[in-house]
């Protein structure tokens, strides 16, 4: 009876050690986090995909203590990513944070294995990166932006502050992996309205995008639609100073292009995508797996107008998208 006593009070002690040890062991781990983004931020202290390190510190996660994070950026040339997906695979990280659809994208054919956290994707189903968005099913969970939904309102949106337009041109990128037509959704929603001419037109490059609104000048476009792509939010700054050489009204789904001087934008605040993501990776360092994560998708809509840009093209801004704005930048 004694020894069976002392048996079980050693098998006792062995199992309560054992988890201890492996708290230890992990508390005691250097975390390498891999981040593939498309654009490369001029500054990461005034960037949003700044978000994803102060997220992580937010979470006890330290640089040079605990946690190295492996920037790699493909300053907007696509076909960069693959090399750079592959660097990160054999450097063993942890996980893989993508910053973009594209980014995505090829993360997932570098690696099937290494946990991949979407910082902003516009339909993860779709892509075919997750099975579903409650239960994402490989090694693939994160933010998605819901983009596909919100063709028909960005259409509204513009009519209602250009409300004699009738041709509209839809600008995207062909590298963009989007599994529907943007051109398509929008034509559809156009049915009973002014509109009457829809014109594609594409942009992998800057001197696509030049050549797209000069082109756009030349048809007599009366607003232009702006896909939610990674390449585009890189030449903002190039895409606003077109948009004001060629007088055009542009709607895009990011606040930060009207705050770069576009005319006005309809969709999530994807601000804080990338403090989200940091809290997915936080959740997989501590064994939780991507396929039992599901995928998150923003709450509220935010509709941003730029009043300067407005008076620049002799647009006044109806009462209602006043009132429904979230933000007039003066």
């Amino acid at each position: 009876m004694n020894c069976r006593r002392k048996l079980l009070v050693v098998l006792g002690a062995s199992a309560l050690v054992a988890p201890f040890r492996s708290f230890a062991q992990q508390q005691g781990k250097v975390w390498r986090v891999g981040f593939l983004s498309l654009r490369r931020p001029a500054s990461l202290d005034s960037d949003f995909l700044g978000e994803f390190p102060q997220g992580m510190r937010e979470l006890g996660y330290v640089e040079g203590k605990n946690l190295v994070i492996e920037w790699r950026f493909a300053d907007g040339e696509v076909e960069r990513l693959p090399v750079l997906a592959a660097q990160l695979v054999r450097l063993k990280v942890d996980v893989i944070v993508a910053s973009s659809t594209q980014a995505v994208s090829v993360a997932q054919k570098a690696t099937s294995t290494v946990p991949i956290v979407m910082g902003n994707s516009g339909d993860p189903v779709g892509s075919g990166f997750v099975k579903s968005l409650a239960h994402p099913g490989g090694n693939i969970t994160g933010l998605s932006n819901i983009n596909v939904d919100l063709s028909p309102k960005l259409l509204e949106m513009l009519l209602s502050m250009v409300p004699k337009a009738s041709r509209i041109a839809i600008v995207t990128n062909p590298e963009n992996r989007t599994p529907y037509s943007l051109s398509k959704t929008i034509e559809a929603a156009a049915q009973g309205t002014k509109v009457t001419t829809i014109l594609p037109m594409v942009a992998r490059t800057p001197q696509d995008i030049e050549k797209a609104f000069a082109l756009m000048g030349r048809e007599k476009v009366d607003a232009t639609i702006l896909q939610s792509d990674g390449f585009f939010l890189q030449q903002r700054r190039q895409i606003v100073e077109l948009a004001a050489k060629y007088r055009l009204p542009v709607i895009s789904m990011r606040k930060v292009f009207v705050e770069t001087g576009l005319l006005m934008s309809y969709g999530p605040n994807t601000v804080n995508f990338y403090e989200r993501a940091a809290s997915y990776v936080d959740k997989i360092f501590k064994g939780a797996k991507p396929a039992d994560l599901p995928v998150e998708q923003p709450n509220t809509l935010e509709l941003v107008i730029n009043r300067k840009t407005a008076k620049a093209l002799g647009l006044a801004i109806p009462q209602s998208l006043l009132i429904s704005a979230i933000k007039v930048i003066e």
